[in-house]
This record gives structure tokens, sequence and C-alpha cells, in this order.
């Protein structure tokens, strides 16, 4: 396209558990001391994961969500877990259905669930998963070309296998809830569940009148195009990415469903994705016809969920996309300039 206009952005706030899978051990203390979460994973390790005695668990960091904590064992595998006062259903549950999809593509590194559910000792739940050594650089290059191998997969869930889009579960995006009942349309899918959610959410007349004139007309961006069913990270931005001690790129914390490979880029803007990823990534799936245009609308969720949880500037940017996308900005012509956030 001929001209880019920058508008304002901001870093993303830290409202997920950044790097989770990279913080270092504290001092275990002794299991005789362990609260009652802590009694209870550890007999759960040692009875079903077949990795012997737990011999520390070591408190590891947390975000308004989650704690975290580090689980050593006499096999020498050490695990990762979370927990949360928030049941399962609302914690780890779409996490860990997320995690186990992805795995199961056999492509990009994703970090091996073990267990998850609800605490029986108390209120709350867990997720027991893989702890994954983060303290190496990866390949932009290399990442490319997994995500890509990730999304040309064959779907794990038989809704998907069979051309269906969304999710067996419901999950987050950040804190807010996100919808992924079964569509076989996938722009209705999107036009409800993602769109049509987050505008609901945002109650604002300007965003909500400018939305529906997007949505009226959305089936008009995937003219000419098949789009079908992947499995999605979903919430691709920098702190859900990391390089293992051998090198691998390594993906986590996702907010997983099955939709359009393109949606995966809607976190672009703060995932620090360069030439040689984006090189790697468009040889083994070639760009579309109206990728830019519809990548517009990809940024356009996340930023709408952004102001959803964090108000302020993300405003003027989801007012921006839109005003473009609806043919309102710059007097009235979309044609020939797009956001490159």
């Amino acid at each position: 396209m001929a001209a880019f206009l920058a508008i304002t952005t901001f870093k993303r706030p830290q409202w997920k558990v950044s790097r989770d899978h990279c913080l270092r051990p504290r001092h275990g203390v002794s299991l005789m001391q362990m609260g009652g979460p802590q009694r209870e994973l550890t007999l759960w390790v040692e009875h079903n994961a077949g990795l012997g005695k737990v011999t520390s668990f070591s408190g590891g960091g947390g975000s308004g969500w989650a704690s975290s904590s580090i689980v050593d064992t006499e096999s020498g595998t050490r695990l990762f877990v979370k927990t949360s006062k928030r049941p399962s259903e609302a914690m780890f549950t779409g996490e860990a259905e997320g995690l186990h999809a992805m795995h199961a593509t056999n492509t990009v590194t994703v970090p091996k669930v073990y267990h998850y559910g609800d605490l029986k000792e108390g209120n709350g739940s867990f997720i027991i998963m893989e702890y994954l050594e983060m303290r190496g650089s990866y390949s932009q290059a290399h990442l490319g070309k997994q995500l890509a191998l990730m999304h040309l997969a064959e779907p794990l869930a038989d809704e998907a296998k069979a051309g269906k889009f969304g999710f067996p579960v419901k999950n987050t995006i950040g804190g807010t809830p996100q919808p992924n009942e079964w569509s076989g349309d996938y722009v209705q899918f999107f036009r409800e569940k993602r769109l049509g959610h987050q505008l609901r959410l945002a109650r604002d007349g300007t965003l909500s009148s400018l939305g529906k004139q997007l949505m009226d007309n959305l089936d008009s961006y995937f003219e000419g195009i098949e789009v079908k069913p992947c499995i999605l990270h979903g919430d691709l931005w920098s702190g859900n990415i990391g390089g293992t001690s051998g090198g691998e790129p390594a993906i986590f914390d996702p907010a997983c469903y099955y939709g359009h490979n393109e949606a995966e880029f809607g976190m672009s803007w703060c995932a620090g994705f360069g030439r040689d990823f984006y090189d790697a990534y468009f040889s083994v799936i070639p760009k579309e016809k109206g990728f830019e245009e519809r990548k517009q609308i990809y940024l356009l969720y996340h930023y709408l969920n952004h102001y959803n949880l964090f108000g302020g500037g993300y405003y003027n940017s989801c007012l921006s996309i839109l005003q473009y996308l609806t043919g309102q900005a710059y007097g009235g012509s979309s044609g020939n300039k797009l956001f490159d956030f």
C-alpha cells in the first residue's frame, strides 16, 4: 500500500504472567510446611505423574489472576504449576485444552499439560505443566515456519476437522471471557463471537455504530479466499513467546480457538515480529489477496479487548481503525491508507 499512518499506541500492560516458564525457583519449603493446595498438588504428582517424589515446591511469581510455583521431582523433571482462586472453568480449562491442542500438532514447542482442575482442598484451581527453561534466544525465521506448520496441522477437535470454527470450551483473552461456540460460518463466528462481543463490552455509542457498519460489510473482506479452521494461539505477543535453553522458540499462555490463520497476527503490534519471521511464515502459507485489509480487522479485535481491559489511549486506536475500515477517515476514502501498528 502507498502510505502508512502511525497512531498512538502503548506497550501492553503486564496483565498476564509474563514468561512464566523462565522464572528461577526460590529456596523450597519443607513438604511438612506446605499448605493445602501444595499438599494436594504434591500428592497428585507423586501418585500420577510417574516422576517419583517431589523434592521441592518453590514460589515463582504471579499476576493479578494466578500464582506460579516450580516443582522439582526425584526424576530430575521440573514442573511448572499455576494456581488461582477462580474456578478452573473460568481460569485454566481453556488454557490447558489450548496447550493440548497446540502440543498435538508436533510443531512449535509448547509446554505439555499434565493435569488441571479445581482444588479439592479449599477454593480455587490449578494447572500442572512441563517446565521450559527459557534462557536462550531463538530464530525468528524458525518461529515463523513452525507457526505456519502449526496452522497447517490437522485439527485435534472433530468439529474443526468437519470445518467448524470455535473451540470445545470457553476461555479468556487476558481477563476478558472469550466465547467459542462452534459455527460453520467463519464470518458469522468472527462477527458475533469476536467483534460483536468486544463491542458489546465496550458500551460506547460511537464504536458500536461504526462497528455495526463494519460487521454488516464483513463478508466482503473474505471474498475470493477459503478460510479453513486451524488452531490459533490467539494471544501471540512477546510476553507469550520465548526461547528454550536449546534455542527452540516456544509459545505459551494461549487463548486458543480454531479460526483463520491470519487472525494470529492480531497482536503483532507488540509481538516484535521481524522480516525473517514473516518471510518464513509466508514461504509456507502464502499471503492471500486482501491480507492487509483483514489484518486491520484482527488488530481491531485485540485493541477493543485492550480498551475493555485498560481504557485510556486504546480507545483512539479502536476509533481510528473503525473509521478507516468504514471509509470515514481521510475525507471518506479508505482505499490507499493503512495503519501500521
